[in-house]
């Protein structure tokens, strides 16, 4: 007789999912809308995480309106990785939280990467490159550029940690999205002295232990139980990062399955017994949200360059489908290299979005749609090929986000990834991971120590085998060159990016 809440604070929105435990099933779903702080210079990408904590509200009384209420008795937070949420003594926001999109703090990188003794030592004692996506170089900007905020910063916590904070009143972080700040050493799961001494030795004081995933943040606060009407017994679980938990609600949670998320920012990755640490720095060395490791590959650009694409010629989701599917493969001879937020992986931050390939066949719509989904999927390829290189490798991919929802879009994934993929019942795989992680921590809580949490997504998570799509050889080998074509392009454009951004920038 219990029901969970699952969570995904997200760039865009949070939702929330009520899993029914006993029916096995999703109940009760919300969404509602936060939006990015406008006007900031080109690189700068910001929330107000009180925009976070309102749509968190909003979401968990509509789902509590549409069950019973009595009957909850956990709720788990997943929330955007790596932004960084500077809290005052008294645990007042101090500023706008800077996101995982935001680019500005290249130099930053550059400082904590010399001081840690160059990129391969940053590697060796950290597990990762420091990457603008990072965490880490954005408590040194926030040191460099605003010293009056900083002097107040005595607390340091993400944005999934933030709600949970909201939640409970407990600063608390664990392992799985505590390994996106850069500060940890991954493999020994704690925080890395070195990578916190290069940013300031006091900095070990303003976060949080690290706990494991099994781990309670706490329990509802009295006035939020009261106001969101359920009992000051619910519990918070650990919650974690929207990949980590994404992980969990498609059943990523056991070696041999790999999870890609097609949404404002693109992933792949896949659960390990043991930490993967790439020696290039490609693939992020993350803990999972389950007591493992969550090798995993990043790009900054997916649903956000369709969508932009999509709105230029004013069309609909099916309008947008219609024209991929008018074009052939490789889109009359258009490549997109789709960084128009830089990139992360391959580490280009001051990369744009570029076209090669414009003439009379190519400038249309139909050529346009079909470039931008080829050029993201392409993108994250790339990664996933660093993957291979270092023993993960892909026999089948489950797919969650805006753009799994996509026939066509699937279709271009099978063909450029080359191995079949397939959708998921419950396409909102964070929300439910939330939700099953909640349900494990109350099980481990609750007189089943052993509770493993497989126990749990069996029979929860489930394929869409409609949705499946294999490759089709002739379309693969195609893409193959394609590839070859956008990573000669990408290398090509490295210098010429970094002289644009300085014109930019005056």
């Amino acid at each position: 007789m219990s029901l969970f809440i699952g969570i995904d604070s997200g760039t865009q929105s949070v939702k929330a999912v009520v899993l029914d435990l006993d029916t096995r099933v999703v109940i009760a779903e919300a969404r509602a809308p936060h939006a990015l702080i406008s006007g900031l210079p080109v690189g700068h990408m910001e929330q107000q995480p009180e925009a976070w904590v309102a749509a968190l509200d909003q979401v968990i009384l509509e789902v509590v309106a549409k069950v019973d209420a009595s009957r909850v008795r956990g709720i788990g937070v997943s929330g955007q990785q790596h932004g960084f949420v500077p809290l005052d003594a008294g645990g007042r926001v101090i500023r706008p939280a800077k996101l995982w999109c935001d680019t500005s703090t290249t130099a930053e990188c550059a400082l904590i990467t010399k001081k840690l003794g160059g990129p391969k030592a940053a590697v060796r004692k950290t597990g990762n490159l420091i990457l603008p996506g990072f965490t880490a170089p954005k408590i040194l900007w926030l040191k460099r550029h605003e010293p009056a905020n900083y002097k107040r910063l005595r607390h340091v916590l993400l944005p999934h940690d933030y709600l949970n904070f909201h939640l409970t009143g407990n600063y608390f972080m664990e392992c799985g999205d505590a390994s996106g700040t850069a500060l940890m050493d991954v493999r020994k799961r704690a925080w890395s002295r070195d990578a916190i001494a290069a940013i300031d030795r006091n900095l070990g004081d303003w976060l949080p232990p690290l706990s494991e995933s099994h781990e309670a943040a706490g329990t509802l606060r009295p006035e939020l139980a009261a106001r969101y009407g359920l009992s000051t017994d619910v519990v918070v679980s650990a919650g974690g990062g929207d990949n980590m938990m994404g992980a969990i609600g498609t059943g990523n949670v056991s070696p041999g399955v790999i999870s890609a998320s097609f949404g404002t920012s693109g992933t792949i990755y896949a659960f390990a017994n043991q930490p993967v640490v790439d020696p290039q720095g490609e693939i992020a060395a993350f803990c999972s949200s389950t007591g493992g490791w969550l090798p995993l590959l990043c790009t900054m650009n997916v649903t956000t360059v369709t969508e932009q694409v999509r709105t230029l010629f004013g069309v609909d989701h099916a309008g947008l489908e219609a024209a991929v599917t008018s074009a052939p493969v490789g889109a009359n001879g258009l490549v997109l290299l789709p960084y128009f937020a830089g990139e992360r992986t391959p580490n280009v931050p001051d990369g744009t979005g570029a076209l090669l390939g414009l003439n009379q066949g190519s400038l249309n719509r139909g050529a346009m749609a079909r470039a931008a989904m080829e050029g993201v999927t392409l993108g994250m390829n790339y990664g996933l090929r660093r993957l291979a290189e270092l023993g993960v490798k892909a026999k089948e991919i489950r797919v969650t986000g805006g753009g799994a929802k996509s026939a066509a879009w699937r279709q271009i994934m099978a063909d450029v990834f080359g191995v079949p993929v397939v959708g998921m019942k419950e396409d909102e795989g964070a929300a439910l991971g939330g939700a099953l992680q909640a349900a494990w921590c109350v099980a481990r809580r609750s007189g089943q120590p052993k509770a493993r949490l497989t126990d749990f997504t069996a029979g929860i998570v489930a394929l869409n085998e409609a949705t499946r799509c294999l490759p089709n050889k002739a379309n693969v080998a195609r893409y193959r060159e394609l590839q070859a074509l956008q990573d000669e392009l990408s290398g090509a454009l490295r210098g010429v990016f970094a002289r644009h951004r300085a014109l930019q920038l005056g």
